[in-house]
């Protein structure tokens, strides 16, 4: 039995070198319209382990909370229990700019919020509680948000480039951004960067 088990591990890891994600879930959305290369989802209410990590860059900051998180889905909960992986990995400036409802630029170092959202059998009262008390389990509400989705090492630079683009890409549509842009990261870090899935994410409202 140990073979299959380990030969199955194996085939999973090297699909996710070449950016296939094989049996990991991903929150259910509805695609309501396209303006060029963005999309335009609608989501439902979905529940997340989230984490706050307040210090550090970016990137630091989303392997920090990637490590607390996956404590916990890997079994650093109450219950002893293993939770399915799921993607995207969410991650959120916790601080910015206060100059006007559209600003989108993290004002200095800041602070992060990195999520793993849960799979949709999940419910509060399944999910068991974190041992690490930097992690909580919240709902995270239905919305609309447009995605431009773009390949590579999505760095700190490059993943502030995606997030002004699709705020160009919004000016001319039906589409506004109604609130700051964040980030969804799909892919671990060995799968190969041109394959890797990015998304540069912003909930919207109609014009």
């Amino acid at each position: 039995m140990r073979l299959p088990v380990l030969l199955s591990g194996l085939l999973l890891a090297a699909c996710s070198v070449i950016g296939v994600r094989s049996g990991t879930e991903e929150p259910r959305f509805e695609s309501v319209g396209r303006n060029g290369a963005v999309e335009i989802r609608r989501y439902g209410p979905r529940l997340a382990a989230e984490t706050t990590v307040a210090a550090g860059s970016e990137t630091a900051a989303r392997s920090e909370g990637f490590r607390r998180l996956a404590g916990y889905i890997f079994g650093g909960n109450r219950s002893a229990a293993s939770i399915a992986m799921t993607a995207p990995v969410a991650q959120t400036s916790e601080k910015i700019a206060m100059t006007a409802p559209v600003a989108t630029t993290a004002a200095g170092a800041g602070s992060w919020r990195v999520q793993f959202f849960m799979p949709a059998s999940a419910t509060r009262e399944s999910l068991p509680l974190p041992n690490d008390p930097t992690v909580r389990i919240i709902e995270v509400p239905g919305e609309t948000v447009a995605v431009l989705r773009y390949a590579g090492i999505a760095n700190a630079e490059v993943a502030a480039r995606q997030r002004a683009a699709l705020l160009t890409a919004l000016a001319t549509g039906p589409w506004r951004a109604a609130g700051a842009p964040f980030d969804w990261f799909y892919d671990p870090p060995w799968t190969v960067p041109g394959l890797r899935r990015n998304e540069a994410v912003v909930v919207v409202a109609p014009q």
